[in-house]
């Protein structure tokens, strides 16, 4: 790896501007995020993908590769991605530091607590929840009911037995009595918050306005109310502060947050995005999911509060998805299948249908695997063609950069036309709205029910004047519709609402579809089974 000075120097960053974490990482002072009415060096380039498989297509791997790929065009480039968590890590999926020839560095650290942001985030967000605690026990100046504490615990770890919790038990001394709960910390809104801030005072604001209770007048409780800012704001004080690493060919690299891409939009922080379009002729950034739910988040969430639409878009297809959506069984994704993958494509096809939706042209990139057949990758290639989107196969993963020029060079052509996103809704319209447009635009639905619990969350919102936020839904990634085994396209389908929430901090409203684990829990063999430490300090297992 290249010493982190020469990384910075390569976007023109001073040495000055950085805390270094040994040579290879480092911290950049906050004073680097343009403000507002500072024009911008670069081009945003959002990488999405088709419906995915349980195991994932790559878009991690694709924006690497494309960062590198751009680099080897001989562009300033910058690569914007999450921090991965620890429970995912140890869990199904494994790190989020991309793979093969396609990784930040250094890989180890990234992936198992890097600078500590989560800790922190973790940290503010506990804080906050034993000071409402704290605040009952000590009198209950603010009338908060204890029935009614809407702020649960954090973990960085899946472990699905603190999902449900009673607090308080035993002696009085130990405090009030109520039922609470643990979350995975990338759920937190503190997360959330942060990766939406772009300044101290801007985050600072974001945290005073988040809603923990009620009191007993049906009257929101906030961390305001209860003079947590101030503390909150300074355990994430390094955190605010965008990470640098590289990839593994020595292109800049951001890796910093790590929203859920469910319950919040999923995307690295608007700092390190900024940041890099200040600096990079492009800055490649992912969001999770597909284009149902990370792009769409990214353009109705994250454009508008950066005020910077999308420049060009990448949808990252796998043969293996579109088999998986083609009908084949999840356990036999290796098994070529032209009739599959031609079935499959519908599924693609409404992807293309969502980016163009969003005012772009999409480039379709199929990430080749070994079992992929020439046939099968053919079929992509026509559909394509047939639909006039540009297509490139991304070799990435075993190629590094020279694996995805193409797809850079396609890039660079898309990003020079000067198209913009543009979002789906006005948030003008009520929050019901914003929702039946979504299904009916997005997902390809027909009607939109909501049950009780979420016609009172709707009229709660309204009243507390939040309906002008936008919208995040939180649903199945596995199928366009609420039910994970609607597969391919479905068509003319009914989502059910359950509840809604108002996550005032991070600024969006929680739209809820389906049961969503936010602490999720480790498989029956997990990788950490894998994972070990050498006697001379060598990890390994690790992926």
């Amino acid at each position: 790896m290249r010493p982190i000075g020469d990384v910075a120097a390569d976007l023109g960053i001073p040495a000055g501007s950085l805390e270094t974490y040994g040579e290879w990482k480092a911290k950049l002072d906050l004073t680097l995020v343009p403000k507002l009415s500072e024009p911008l060096r670069g081009k945003l380039i959002l990488i999405t993908g088709m419906t995915p498989t349980p195991f994932g297509e790559g878009k991690t791997v694709t924006a690497i590769g494309v960062g590198m790929g751009l680099a080897k065009l001989g562009k300033r480039a910058a690569i914007s991605v999450r921090q991965p968590s620890l429970g995912p890590t140890f869990g199904v999926k494994g790190g989020a530091a991309g793979g093969g020839r396609c990784t930040v560095e250094p890989m180890q650290d990234i992936n198992l607590g890097f600078t500590g942001d989560i800790d922190a985030i973790g940290a503010a967000h506990n804080l906050l929840a034993a000071m409402v605690d704290n605040h009952i026990f000590h009198g209950n100046a603010l009338g908060i009911d204890s029935d009614a504490i809407s702020w649960p615990r954090v973990l960085d770890m899946n472990e699905r037995a603190l999902r449900a919790i009673r607090v308080g038990l035993g002696e009085t001394k130990q405090g009030v009595e109520h039922d609470s709960s643990f979350m995975i910390t990338a759920a937190s809104e503190v997360m959330a918050a942060l990766g939406l801030s772009r300044d101290y005072a801007d985050l600072k604001a974001r945290l005073g306005r988040i809603i923990v209770a009620t009191n007993k007048r049906g009257e929101p409780v906030t961390a305001a109310d209860l003079k947590a800012v101030g503390a909150m704001a300074a355990l994430l004080k390094r955190a605010l502060r965008p990470n640098l690493v590289q990839t593994a060919e020595g292109t800049p690299a951001l890796v910093h947050g790590g929203p859920f891409g469910n319950i919040a939009h999923g995307t690295s922080s608007i700092a390190s995005i900024l940041l890099g379009l200040r600096y990079a002729d492009y800055t490649v950034v992912e969001a999770g999911f597909a284009t149902d739910l990370g792009a769409e988040k990214f353009v109705d969430i994250v454009t508008r509060t950066t005020g910077v639409p999308v420049d060009a878009a990448v949808i990252v297809a796998t043969v293996k998805a579109l088999r998986y959506h083609g009908g084949v069984d999840k356990n036999r994704l290796d098994d070529p299948n032209a009739e599959a993958v031609a079935r499959g494509i519908e599924n693609l096809a409404k992807h293309v249908e969502n980016v163009r939706l969003y005012g772009l042209t999409p480039i379709v990139a199929l990430n080749r695997f070994p079992s992929d057949t020439d046939e099968e990758v053919a079929l992509v290639f026509e559909f394509s063609r047939t639909v006039n989107v540009p297509f490139a196969v991304s070799t990435a993963f075993a190629d590094g950069g020279e694996g995805a020029t193409r797809l850079a060079e396609l890039v660079v052509a898309a990003a020079a036309k000067g198209e913009k996103s543009r979002p789906v809704y006005s948030l003008g319209a009520k929050t019901a709205e914003k929702i039946e447009k979504v299904v009916r635009d997005v997902y390809g639905g027909k009607e939109v029910k909501y049950e009780p619990r979420a016609l009172d969350d709707l009229e709660r919102i309204s009243k507390l004047g939040l309906d002008s936020n936008p919208i995040c839904v939180a649903k199945t990634p596995l199928s366009f519709s609420d039910d994970a085994g609607k597969l391919g396209r479905p068509r003319g389908f009914t989502v059910t609402v359950k509840k809604v929430r108002a996550a005032a901090g991070a600024g969006f409203n929680v739209v809820y579809m389906g049961d969503i684990v936010t602490m999720p829990g480790l498989p029956s063999h997990p990788l950490a089974e894998e994972i070990d430490l050498s006697d001379d300090g060598t990890i390994t297992g690790l992926r």
